[in-house]
């Protein structure tokens, strides 16, 4: 999708618990939830 719309030089980091110490937490666990940090360029 970022490439879709002209970003380029894209690069995904390592997948992070981001639902530590939350509510939904078990659930996030369970489905294997992660969130990934991004970085992106868009010329111009």
């Amino acid at each position: 999708m970022l490439e879709d719309t002209g970003f380029t030089n894209i690069e995904i980091g390592p997948g992070v618990d981001t639902f530590g110490g939350a509510g939904g937490e078990p659930n996030a666990r369970r489905f294997e939830v992660l969130g990934y940090p991004f970085l992106a360029h868009k010329p111009g």
